[in-house]
């Protein structure tokens, strides 16, 4: 069960998290830094938590003074902890410089580090009516604050049709999702304030809480059990007293995990009731594959409960730099006020062009689904076939496969090996806080199917040279600290 944070943490408590001394990696310091480590990466230990005095923890644990106050040392010089003034010893949670970085444009090399599908053939046709539309618009100064009124009213629209009922007023237009994520954090964040992320989660928002000054807290997300995330998050919420809450209640990235209507419905009032406000990133709310469709993650919620970002780029194209944010009006215009300030506008052809997609994203999307459900079950197959010992659990939806490694490899040894392969991946460790997710690997099925067998093959390699030298299969050393 996790701890409150900003609180002693007694040591029979942590005792008990650790669990049996003898099960530890040896040296006994090191695997008890270790085991007090994944606590904290895992939330169960939240950062800020003072932990016990070396001696009352060594009495406990029946290990010597010196053993724990090694492990105290091992986590303080990885980051995961700090001596505060009349505190003792805190945990802390690391800035960590992530593995993962922006997309290659380089067309020889295949990019699975990236969930990035290629543009829809609807987006051509979008475009040239938006050239059609554009003289009519020329004789004007060209700047769209907060959006282009018929863009914000179609997607309004396509919320109303969605079962959210909602305005014109209550959307702002922005700059692809992480745009409309960023701009929320940015004017609602204070610095210190703590931000409930599922853990694992999309990497981009880990940057922008830490850019923001906010501090992330982690909520376990168990892909086989999505609905456990509203309790895990209630608790967290009741304990940290978190700003805001970030979340992908529909295919979160990567696990493919989806709350179910009666869990997003206990989640959303239960961080309300609490005080949190919640960015809920539906950018593949609409890419059901397996299954009916859920309601959406605000529905039957005060505006003013939560922000919903989403955006084209996936049911698109990533080049298509048009995202959104819905909330309260009043919200909404803070938000866009904040933006404007930023920017005066998103592009004029771009608006036009997003304003015809979303009228027609039914069928936009229709061919997506089938082309990502074709491609999933290609590269599952594959997997299946040429990566005995890897599980890949089958997502209802979204763009990825979250898989987990035999125990003998390392996310990361992998990644490195692949690359100068002309195959490139994101660790496991990009998705979550500290060093977690080193045994985990996200395939996005966003390529063709003949790439996608090509990077199983390269895959294939990769594992059959790591096993033939068990020195370049161990975890690469810990990340930089930041």
């Amino acid at each position: 069960m996790p701890l409150a944070s900003d609180q002693s943490t007694g040591p029979r408590e942590l005792a008990a998290l650790i669990g049996p001394v003898e099960a530890l990696p040896t040296p006994r310091y090191a695997g008890l830094a270790r085991r007090i480590r994944d606590l904290v990466t895992a939330g169960s230990l939240p950062a800020g938590s003072r932990l016990p005095a070396e001696r009352e923890l060594a009495g406990e644990l029946a290990v010597s003074r010196v053993t724990v106050a090694s492990a105290y040392r091992v986590l303080r010089e990885e980051g995961f902890a700090s001596t505060r003034h009349g505190s003792g010893t805190v945990t802390e949670l690391p800035g960590i410089a992530s593995p993962w970085g922006p997309p290659s444009s380089d067309p020889s090399l295949l990019d699975l580090a990236h969930a990035a599908p290629e543009a829809a053939p609807q987006l051509l046709p979008a475009y040239r009516q938006a050239l059609t539309e554009l003289p009519a618009r020329l004789t004007g100064h060209g700047y769209a604050p907060t959006g282009l009124y018929e863009l914000r009213t179609a997607v309004a629209d396509r919320f109303t049709a969605r079962g959210l009922p909602t305005g014109a007023e209550q959307i702002v237009i922005t700059a692809g999702v992480g745009d409309a994520t960023a701009v929320v954090l940015d004017t609602l964040l204070q610095p210190g304030d703590r931000v409930l992320v599922e853990h694992p989660t999309y990497p981009g928002v880990l940057g922008m809480v830490s850019a923001a000054g906010g501090r992330c807290v982690p909520v376990p997300v168990d892909p086989a059990e999505p609905d456990d995330l509203a309790r895990a998050a209630g608790l967290a919420a009741r304990q940290s007293s978190p700003r805001l809450a970030f979340l992908m209640p529909d295919f979160s990235n990567p696990t493919g995990a989806r709350l179910s209507a009666s869990g997003r419905r206990r989640l959303a009032a239960t961080l309300w009731q609490q005080g949190v406000l919640t960015v809920a990133d539906e950018v593949a709310a609409e890419l059901t594959l397996d299954g009916a469709a859920e309601p959406p993650y605000a529905a039957g919620l005060p505006d003013a409960a939560t922000v919903t970002t989403g955006g084209l780029s996936k049911a698109v194209w990533g080049g298509l730099r048009i995202g959104w944010l819905r909330t309260d009006a009043a919200l909404a215009d803070q938000l866009g006020a904040a933006l404007t300030r930023r920017q005066l506008s998103v592009g004029m052809v771009d608006q036009l062009a997003a304003t015809a997609l979303v009228r027609e994203l039914d069928d936009v999307l229709d061919l997506r689904r089938a082309q990502l459900r074709e491609r999933r079950d290609v590269l599952r197959d594959e997997i299946a076939a040429r990566l005995p010992g890897w599980s890949a659990p089958c997502p209802a939806g979204g763009l990825s496969l979250w898989c987990r490694l035999p125990p003998d490899l390392s996310s990361a040894a992998v990644v490195a090996a692949a690359a100068p392969l002309g195959l490139l991946l994101a660790e496991g460790r990009a998705f979550g806080t500290g060093h977690a997710f080193d045994d985990h690997l996200r395939l996005p099925f966003t390529l063709a199917p003949a790439q996608l067998r090509a990077a199983v093959g390269i895959l294939e390699t990769v594992c059959r040279t790591l096993r033939s030298d068990p020195i370049r299969t161990r975890p690469s050393r810990p990340l930089s600290v930041v």
